[in-house]
């Protein structure tokens, strides 16, 4: 028994003396820089200056006016007036359909009613002068009667020459089909020869560019914080104020295209959970297309204080987002953030900082938390100020429409 428990402590001996052997050949913790000295950062505090938030969609552009050019009367097509895809105006010729059979009709329409209004003429003299008679006895007054019925039939004859005229005249008139609207043309789709049917054949479709529609669609959730929002006063309902949108196209990397809101619909999808809007934008020189998609920011809130920092000084943790600050002592400790968007290449912090907080903005990598570092003031300053969405003049509501549409948000 005591052989044994010798041999126990010889063990528990050696293994201790293995421990302290290792701990020994362990690498000694990272240095500072040469000499001791604390690591060299730039810290600044967080920009603080009016923001807003923006809301971020995918939609198209759609025509504000899109009609499909269909003829008023039936006919061979004897002319086209047009080259496929030429911009046009309101009125400008693009199809003639073969005139003579309808100015033969009108050519007889006006015969009948040069007919008709002799006959009227006939009828009216009779009636005056069986009228003359019959105060002096001298016919019957069944005559008379019947006298001033073949007037009224005459000039009821009359009347309807002169529609089919009309009639007649406007069908020869809508041989010449027209542009119902400025804009750019589609291709034809009949050609000179071809046999076209009133209202039914499609002979070529027009749409309007300037100003042009941008549609998208926003989920239940946005629509609510947009109506919340509204309720509180921070930020009017698009339905009754112009909200600025920016777009940019699928090849761009910045909003070029500015516009605002003019619609929102009136009921949520059931089926997709969204709501439907719409923004108007300048489109002068026709470089935008009706099918065309974009991404487009909406303004999501009123204009508030906020803090901004450069996206180089946020660092990731695995999960978490944060910046690094510097004491009075120059000591480096971390601190979490809830980030929002981007606004003028700068960063916007939610919560985690405070506006008095000293954050490395130039050497994070030289320090790690806990650290002692040699901090020297520097100054956020946006980038490439003026290229991002910043706070927009404040949309002030109608009095008259003020109190109506309250709960009206998008």
């Amino acid at each position: 028994m005591i052989k044994v428990r010798r041999v126990m402590r010889a063990n528990v001996a050696l293994v201790a003396a293995t421990v302290a052997l290792a701990a020994c050949s362990e690498a000694p913790p990272p240095a500072g820089p040469p000499g001791g000295a604390a690591p060299p950062v730039t810290v600044a505090t967080p920009l603080v200056k009016p923001i807003v938030d923006w809301d971020d969609y995918v939609g198209r552009f759609e025509a504000r006016q899109s009609v499909e050019v269909r003829p008023r009367v039936s006919g061979y097509v004897a002319r086209i007036a047009f080259r496929d895809g030429d911009f046009v105006r309101a009125g400008q010729l693009l199809y003639v359909i073969d005139p003579r059979p309808f100015e033969a009709a009108a050519a007889q329409a006006r015969a009948e009613v040069a007919r008709a209004e002799a006959g009227a003429v006939l009828a009216r003299a009779n009636f005056a002068r069986s009228e003359s008679l019959f105060k002096d006895e001298a016919v019957s007054r069944e005559e008379n009667e019947t006298l001033k019925a073949r007037t009224g039939e005459a000039e009821a004859g009359l009347a309807a020459a002169r529609a089919t005229a009309r009639a007649r005249a406007l069908d020869l008139e809508f041989t010449r089909v027209t542009a119902p609207i400025s804009g750019r043309l589609s291709d034809r789709r009949v050609d000179v020869g071809g046999f076209v049917q009133a209202g039914e054949t499609v002979l070529t479709s027009v749409v309007t560019l300037d100003p042009i529609h941008f549609i998208f669609t926003g989920s239940e959730a946005v629509y609510l914080k947009y109506q919340r929002a509204n309720q509180a006063g921070t930020r009017p309902s698009s339905r009754v104020a112009p909200n600025p949108v920016d777009i940019r196209l699928a090849d761009e990397t910045d909003y070029r295209w500015k516009g605002r809101m003019d619609f929102v619909d009136n009921a949520i999808d059931q089926g997709s959970g969204t709501i439907r809007g719409r923004a108007v934008v300048r489109n002068p020189d026709g470089f935008l297309t009706p099918g065309m998609f974009g991404h487009m920011r909406l303004i999501g809130s009123g204009a508030y204080e906020g803090m901004l920092i450069p996206e180089s000084a946020v660092v990731t943790d695995q999960t978490r987002k944060l910046a690094l600050v510097v004491d009075g002592k120059g000591v480096v400790s971390p601190r979490v953030l809830q980030l929002g968007p981007l606004v003028e290449g700068l960063r916007v912090v939610r919560s985690g900082l405070t506006k008095t907080d000293r954050v490395i903005i130039e050497g994070v990598q030289r320090v790690r938390p806990g650290m002692q570092a040699t901090p020297k003031a520097g100054r956020i300053v946006p980038p490439a100020p003026g290229t991002g969405p910043t706070a927009p003049p404040v949309i002030e509501l109608p009095a008259a429409e003020g109190t109506t549409t309250s709960a009206s948000a998008n």
